[in-house]
């Protein structure tokens, strides 16, 4: 039941409480663990950039020198040419080793925020700049020739000298990022301790906080509760004047005033299921007392009378043991359920007497699966079904006509069927029919017997179960009846005992 359905309006859902438990220790954690992800990402990229640098400027420290040497050295000895230097797979073109490196240099120069560092790249491409202007003056005396002692001190001089600065320049760059790592890492573990002072006491704050609303919370959904408990209990114990009012603006509060129209309602309902109840037995009476026909009677004994006087003493006797039969399943000691072998015997009773009644209109066939005959079935279900296909039916054809039972078992459900072939309905008759017999019994007008049998049947074993009617006029009327498969337990020694 809804909040407006009582007249109370949720104001503080209990969801919203509980959210708010959950945040008020979820958002202080949650950034908490937001700003250690930024600060450890920001440390991985700084970290990394370093090391790349470092990477970079170690792969010219150790390469640079000598290859440079080495190509400068073949050029002036004249072992190759400026122009062919490249054919030979062993040396590296000196314009090609001094732009690579000035290219690399130069990138480490714009992310390179170390201070000292940026120094010593500044100091590196200076060098490149004076290495490239004395590899110029050697190419120019290389072509000019003749000039072998002169290249050579040139090369001595300048050369190995300027190689030799440029890695010390590198060296000295990679000294000063190695020292950023260091100043990194005591920058970092200083962080890493103030947080963990800072996370402790956090979560200190936090876990007070979260404890005192927690209390509060339960205390403000357990107490309504025990209350609401107290409250059924004697409520199942049959005392409808105990009242609840919980005026809590959440789902408990909307819950007690539910508890409390329940409990007003429900003796007026406990009246009700009576009174229906009163009215179910009156129903199952007038049945009874239909069954228990005078007319039905009388002409039963009539047509004995006739029997004996007519000298046919052994039909008599016939027509008495079923009419015996007959009432003593009508009765059944007051059971309502009885077994479906019980059931065919009355239905095979009432046809026995009926047809003794109505010899040159009447016949009948019952073929009922024995499987079933254990399984339980309220008492006078098919025998009103008969009594329709017999008054309604065969009579109304004025020839011999037939009525047909069937019985079988279709998984956990049980079908009958009661076909004759008598004069059957129109569409319009058949479905007004059709709608008498929905309604309760006690307001149909027509095809009580019918509406009856529905009835009892879905109040005793549920509305997925019932009756069918199908008719064609002229061709004759099918009535179909499905109920669960239920065994009927010690059917038979209750079937002794009725004996």
């Amino acid at each position: 039941m809804t909040g407006q359905q009582t007249g109370k309006k949720i104001k503080y859902p209990l969801r919203v409480k509980m959210l708010a438990l959950v945040l008020t220790a979820m958002v202080p954690l949650l950034g908490i663990a937001v700003y250690l992800i930024a600060a450890l990402v920001d440390y991985r990229n700084v970290y990394d950039n370093i090391v790349s640098n470092m990477t970079v400027a170690n792969n010219y420290n150790i390469d640079f020198k000598e290859e440079m040497d080495e190509s400068i050295y073949k050029l002036v000895v004249g072992y190759v040419s400026f122009d062919n230097i490249h054919e030979d797979e062993a040396l590296e073109d000196p314009y090609l080793l001094i732009g690579e490196l000035r290219k690399e240099f130069t990138d480490l120069m714009g992310i390179t925020t170390d201070r000292e560092s940026r120094v010593w790249l500044q100091s590196l491409l200076r060098n490149i700049d004076t290495l490239e202007d004395r590899v110029n003056d050697i190419r120019v005396k290389v072509e000019q020739g003749g000039r072998y002692d002169e290249n050579v001190k040139m090369l001595d001089n300048n050369i190995y000298i300027l190689t030799e600065l440029i890695q010390d320049d590198i060296q000295y760059y990679i000294y000063y990022q190695t020292r950023s790592i260091e100043r990194l890492t005591t920058q970092l573990n200083e962080q890493v301790s103030s947080f963990i002072v800072f996370c402790m006491i956090v979560v200190a704050v936090i876990g007070a906080v979260v404890i005192i609303i927690t209390l509060l919370l339960l205390k403000s959904i357990t107490n309504p509760l025990e209350k609401l408990c107290s409250i059924t209990e004697q409520i199942s114990k049959g005392d409808f004047s105990v009242r609840a009012k919980i005026n809590t603006m959440d789902e408990i509060g909307v819950l007690s005033d539910s508890v409390d129209d329940m409990t007003e309602k429900l003796e007026i309902m406990v009246k009700q299921i009576k009174e229906d109840e009163r009215k179910m037995r009156h129903a199952e009476l007038r049945l009874l007392q239909e069954q228990i026909n005078p007319h039905f009677l009388y002409n039963t004994l009539d047509t004995i009378i006739w029997l004996i006087e007519g000298n046919n003493t052994e039909r008599a006797v016939g027509m008495v043991v079923s009419l015996s039969e007959f009432f003593r399943l009508v009765l059944s000691k007051g059971k309502e359920y009885i077994t479906i072998r019980e059931e065919e015997l009355h239905i095979r009773s009432y046809l026995e007497i009926q047809q003794v009644r109505y010899q040159d209109i009447l016949d009948y066939e019952i073929a009922i699966d024995p499987e079933i005959y254990d399984c339980r079935i309220l008492k006078l279900t098919l025998q009103p079904l008969v009594e329709n296909s017999l008054y309604h039916g065969i009579k109304y054809k004025r020839a011999k006509g037939k009525v047909m039972i069937e019985g079988g078992k279709d998984g956990e459900l049980i079908h009958f069927s009661v076909r004759d072939n008598g004069a059957g309905m129109e569409e319009e008759e058949l479905e007004k029919l059709r709608e008498e017999i929905s309604r309760p019994c006690k307001e149909t007008k027509k095809g009580f017997g019918l509406a009856n049998v529905n009835e009892r049947i879905r109040m005793n074993f549920g509305m997925q179960y019932g009756m069918e009617i199908h008719s064609v006029k002229g061709e004759g009327t099918c009535v179909d009846i499905m109920i669960p498969a239920q065994r009927l337990e010690h059917s038979k020694r209750e079937e002794g005992d009725d004996e």
